[in-house]
């Protein structure tokens, strides 16, 4: 089965009522109390994303890490009761993506481990497709009704942005943060890009489908299907 997230973590309850929190608000887990138990559980199961406790009984978090970093470049978020700045530095130079204090909030360490996830999945999409527009990340090809779209680089960094965070409204500055890497760009050049991009991909550039206008707030892509 494929999991979003495995916690491995020796104490039996805690570990419990994280999995059982998670799964309740859409999260996919599974908890596991030992580093052997982790091993049986990724050769016959996936995970998205581990919860890893540093004090596993007799094992060693960092151990597990190290040896799970010779396998998969899976995210490991550390959790400890812990608070040393040495163990911090350990975890993050052996391979763990955070270092999460114990006693902790569920909800947000839920909130947490959904931004992970919600990135990790961003980082390994390659392409948006439906039956009017592709647009393939990788070769950085548009297109729009059977036809090739001609987009300057800078516009078809602003789409690949609105997709992979489609059905979000982006504010504009977020937007000249990202892809114009500038907090400065004036709201009149970006207007300029996203018309160029509607008269590309859009049925209908006058009525857009795909890019929509949040009047006060921004942009949202929100991958019509014409």
């Amino acid at each position: 089965m494929k999991y979003d997230c495995l916690i491995i973590d020796d104490e039996r309850l805690l570990a419990d009522s994280t999995s059982e929190y998670f799964n309740l608000f859409g999260v996919s887990a599974a908890a596991v109390y030992s580093a052997a138990e982790c091993r049986d559980f990724l050769e016959n199961n996936q995970a998205e994303l581990l919860l890893l406790d540093i004090n596993l009984n007799s094992d060693s978090g960092f151990e597990l890490c190290r040896e799970l970093r010779m396998k998969t470049q899976i995210p490991i978020l550390f959790i400890s009761a812990r608070s040393s700045d040495d163990d911090k530095i350990i975890a993050l130079n052996i391979g763990g993506d955070d270092y999460i204090q114990k006693p902790y909030s569920l909800g947000v360490l839920l909130a947490k481990v959904k931004a992970v996830l919600k990135r990790c999945r961003q980082n390994t999409e390659t392409a948006y497709a439906d039956n009017w527009l592709t647009v393939d990340f990788d070769s950085k090809e548009v297109i729009a009704n059977g036809v090739t779209a001609k987009l300057t680089s800078l516009e078809f960094r602003l789409l690949t942005y609105l997709i992979k965070n489609k059905n979000r409204v982006i504010s504009k500055q977020e937007i000249f943060e990202n892809v114009w890497k500038d907090k400065f760009t004036g709201d009149g050049t970006l207007n300029v890009h996203i018309r160029k991009i509607r008269e590309a991909i859009e049925p209908e550039p006058g009525s857009p489908k795909y890019i929509i206008t949040v009047w006060g707030d921004g942009y949202k892509f929100q991958g019509a299907r014409p």
